[in-house]
């Protein structure tokens, strides 16, 4: 596929040890794990995700490559200062490695979490720079489609004014004219009635869960918390 040669061609040659000094895990996940990483020519640290794939539908261990390939191919096509950046790119037979820029404040979650409720001023600082990034996005005919605030994290977290960066492109979609996507895919408390219904989606499915982002931003709750749907 004409994806995976330009991937094959974005691949760093060797082994990611070779390049990069691999440091504590940050975390981890049912695919995989993140550690922390110096690039051993520069002294940079960055972030290394180790994806586990599957070649085969049939396989149940990993996910499939080319779900992480998409994700991949997007994340290359990105450089804005909201979104995370994919600095470096390995692969071996049933794992592939993603040096990501380090973001070292947390999740916007749990920033919330512990002031309880933020500003007025300080919500739309936070939401200004997240309609930033997708709107960065939008342009670009690539939708989110899993934004919440655990995949909005902080570059820092103890100064006045923290930058946020959007993360997680496992779900995003590239959206071209004429093609409908329809995904069931997301997390629950944030997705759109178009995703719960099934029905085409769009970039205003990335709008619904900024709105849904808002409400808690500036009242510390889920608008969606009943026992019902």
């Amino acid at each position: 596929a004409a994806g995976s040669e330009g991937l094959a061609a974005a691949l760093s040659p060797g082994n990611v040890e070779d390049l990069y000094e691999l440091l504590e895990k940050l975390g981890s996940g049912h695919f995989g794990v993140v550690k922390r990483c110096r690039e051993r020519s520069t002294g940079t640290f960055y972030a290394a995700k180790f994806v586990k794939t599957r070649r085969c539908r049939g396989s149940r261990l990993g996910l499939e490559r080319a779900q992480v390939e998409r994700e991949v191919a997007i994340l290359r096509q990105l450089d804005h200062p909201n979104i995370m950046r994919l600095h470096d790119l390995f692969a071996s037979r049933a794992e592939m490695v993603l040096i990501l820029e380090l973001i070292d404040g947390g999740e916007l979650f749990d920033f919330i979490a512990e002031k309880e409720m933020l500003s007025e001023e300080e919500a739309i600082e936070f939401l200004g720079q997240i309609l930033r990034g997708v709107e960065y996005l939008h342009a670009r005919h690539i939708a989110h489609f899993d934004l919440k605030p655990e995949n909005i994290m902080l570059q820092e977290k103890d100064v006045p004014k923290p930058r946020i960066k959007i993360i997680d492109f496992g779900l995003a979609q590239r959206l071209e004219d004429g093609v409908t996507f329809k995904s069931l895919c997301g997390t629950p408390q944030y997705i759109a009635p178009e995703v719960i219904n099934y029905e085409p989606l769009s970039s205003a499915t990335d709008m619904w869960s900024i709105g849904v982002i808002t409400y808690i931003l500036l009242s510390g709750l889920s608008p969606f918390q009943g026992e019902t749907d």
